[in-house]
C-alpha cells in the first residue's frame, strides 16, 4: 500500500524532530517545513494526503495557510496544532476551512489517531461501493467527488463536510445523538469536539438553504434530526 504523505508545518525544532520521527516510524512520509510561506509553496508543488499546521508560524500563520489551501483544494484534511487555549481561536480555524485541531502539548498517540481517522474516512469515500450520486431535496450530492450540485451551481465540500452530510443522509428523518456523530466521525466525544460539530452543522445548513424542505433541527439535550423528504 502507498504510504500516506503528510505536509507538516512547525517551527519548533525539538517538537518537529520528535513528531516527524514518530510519524515516519508509523510508516508515513512526512515533508516538514518551518515557515508558512515554505509550507504553502510545498503544497502547491506536491501532492499530500493530509496537512498538519502549527498556528503560529513565521512569514504566514497557519490560519492564512489554511485559507490559501482551501482556495485550491477543498478536500484535503487540515489539522491545526495550537498552543492557544481559547476555544474561539479553535473555532476560528474550523470556520476558515480546518477540519480538526490538537492543543499543545499533545500526545503522539492522539495525533496518530486523528490522522488515521481522516485517512480511514478517505479510503471509505474512495470505495467503489459508495453511491456515486444521491438526491438530497433539490440537490444532487456526489460523495465520491465531494460535490453538492443545484442547477448550474456546484459546491466542493471538505472531507469533514462530506462525512457529516453522508452520515445525516444515511440517517435522515431520525433523531441522531450528538455522541454518536462525534464518536463516529471525530473519534471522541468532548466539549470542544462538540463545538466543532456545531460549526460543521452550521455550514451544511447554509449550503442547503436553497431548499426550505431540508432542515437540520436541534433536538435539545439529544442531538440532531435531518429532515429530508
Amino acid at each position: 500500500m502507498k504510504r500516506a504523505r503528510i505536509l507538516y508545518a512547525e517551527d519548533d525544532e525539538t517538537l518537529s524532530f520528535i513528531t516527524k520521527d514518530h510519524l515516519e516510524l508509523q510508516g508515513y512520509e512526512v515533508v516538514h517545513c518551518i515557515s508558512g510561506a515554505a509550507t504553502f509553496e510545498k503544497f502547491k508543488e506536491e501532492k499530500f494526503d493530509i496537512v498538519i499546521l502549527d498556528v503560529m508560524l513565521p512569514e504566514m500563520d497557519g490560519f492564512t495557510i489554511a485559507e490559501n489551501i482551501r482556495k485550491k483544494d477543498h478536500q484535503i484534511p487540515i489539522l491545526f496544532l495550537t498552543a492557544k487555549s481559547l476555544k474561539d481561536d479553535r473555532i476560528h480555524g474550523l470556520k476558515l476551512g480546518g477540519d480538526d485541531y490538537l492543543t499543545k502539548p499533545f500526545s503522539i498517540e492522539e495525533l496518530i489517531l486523528k490522522i488515521e481517522i481522516f485517512l480511514r474516512r478517505s479510503r471509505v469515500f474512495e470505495s467503489p461501493t459508495e453511491e456515486k450520486e444521491i438526491q438530497v431535496g433539490i440537490y444532487r450530492y456526489l460523495p465520491l467527488e465531494y460535490q453538492l450540485v443545484f442547477e448550474d451551481h456546484s459546491r466542493i465540500l471538505t472531507q469533514r463536510e462530506s462525512e457529516l452530510l453522508s452520515f445525516l443522509v444515511k440517517n435522515k428523518n431520525k433523531v441522531i445523538k450528538r455522541s454518536v456523530i462525534l464518536e463516529t466521525l471525530w473519534g471522541e466525544d468532548d466539549y470542544f469536539m462538540g463545538r466543532s460539530l456545531d460549526v460543521f452543522i452550521s455550514r451544511l445548513r447554509k449550503y442547503l438553504s436553497d431548499d426550505p424542505a431540508l432542515k437540520i433541527d436541534n433536538i435539545h439535550g439529544i442531538g440532531f434530526k435531518f429532515i429530508c423528504p
